[in-house]
């Protein structure tokens, strides 16, 4: 079963902009007022970006890259709300959307399930996430993480392959992520599945989730958005935590995500643990700070497990470059950074990473 696995996917604001049919552009920050800004910072360290675009656009080298590798499931965090709805919420420093009509880019790169526990999917309010999920649906993209009750939000998307199985997508998001805990959903509230903290009582809830769905030949994918923006150091706690999610709820994928850059990956007993995927697209081009961290690349993961018990087989890695607002095939120079950066988090994780001759990087573990 080959799994592609991306980081965040943040269809929002400049990016919004240059597809056909955009928002408003007004926005509520304390230095940018207007969308376009952003279109005109990309612009600044790119050159001219030609719009309006079509909807496949922003996929770029990846859609061609991802048609040949062939995944069953195609798994992302969607760090943006789908809506033209104006009511944003208070107090929030960024406010991400994009339009319903503009969502078809979700469609042109054939997503599966799109994690939305994460710290911009209420944006725009209760009524932005309900539209966002209205048109993941009409769009027959599955979609786990939120929901109109708190037994929504814990539900999983889930991806039948037939006689092979199914994948099983969970999605939870942390305040340490800066996932607002006023969005967890409730009884009488839609929201998101919080994950308030990294106990053992939330592993314990999140396995009777997974096991009241499970089936034989299931594959189980936790999306967790956690953590800071940046830095590459991972918390002890959260080692502890992804160990247990596999060790006692059955889990078999950690897809973690809220880093602007990749982090290091570790595999315990045979399931891969992604701290941390970095960026999928965002609008960030031409921003400046933080330029150590080259947020600018990413990686595009696919993941092959077996089944029945899953584990891990391969982990290949596509090295990616956001240019122009839309994503692009890493050079050679910049894989060789990735690999570095990989290999050198890994270290203490027990990982490393290889570079081919192809431009892929494969992870190799002991």
């Amino acid at each position: 079963m080959l799994l592609f696995l991306g980081g965040d996917l943040m269809t929002g604001r400049g990016i919004d902009q240059v597809l056909p049919a955009p928002c408003d552009p007004t926005l509520h920050e304390d230095f940018v007022r207007d969308a376009r800004v952003y279109v005109e910072l990309a612009e600044r360290a790119s050159g001219p970006i030609a719009r309006p675009r079509p909807p496949a656009d922003p996929w770029g080298d990846l859609a061609g890259e991802l048609d040949q590798a062939g995944p069953d499931a195609r798994i992302v965090n969607l760090e943006t709300s789908i809506t033209r709805n104006d009511d944003f919420w208070p107090g929030k420093a960024v406010h991400y959307r994009m339009s319903p009509e503009n969502a078809a880019c979700l469609t042109a790169g054939r997503l599966d399930v799109c994690a939305l526990a994460n710290n911009h999917v209420l944006d725009w309010g209760r009524a932005g996430l309900d539209d966002t999920i209205a048109t993941l649906d009409r769009l027959a993209i599955g979609h786990a993480g939120a929901g109109r009750d708190h037994t929504a939000a814990d539900a999983p998307a889930i991806v039948d392959l037939g006689a092979r199985g199914r994948v099983l997508v969970f999605a939870v998001g942390s305040p340490t992520a800066g996932v607002p805990p006023a969005w967890a959903a409730d009884d009488h509230h839609s929201g998101v599945a919080l994950l308030p903290d990294l106990t053992m009582d939330r592993v314990r809830a999140l396995g009777r989730h997974i096991a009241a769905v499970r089936r034989a030949r299931d594959v189980v994918v936790l999306s967790i958005h956690w953590g800071p923006n940046w830095g590459y150091d991972i918390d002890a706690a959260e080692r502890r935590f992804a160990a247990a999610l596999i060790d006692e709820a059955g889990v078999d994928v950690v897809h973690g995500h809220s880093s602007h850059h990749v982090k290091g990956i570790e595999v315990h007993r045979g399931r891969p643990i992604l701290y941390g995927c970095g960026e999928l697209l965002d609008d960030y081009e031409g921003i400046r700070g933080y330029e150590e961290y080259r947020a600018d690349l990413g990686l595009a993961y696919l993941v092959t497990m077996t089944a029945a018990p899953a584990h891990l087989e391969r982990l290949t890695m596509i090295p990616i470059r956001i240019r122009s607002l839309r994503i692009t095939r890493a050079g050679r120079t910049a894989a060789r950074w990735l690999r570095d950066v990989l290999s050198r988090e890994g270290r203490p994780l027990g990982t490393r990473a290889e570079l081919g001759p192809d431009g892929r990087l494969e992870l190799r573990w002991t």
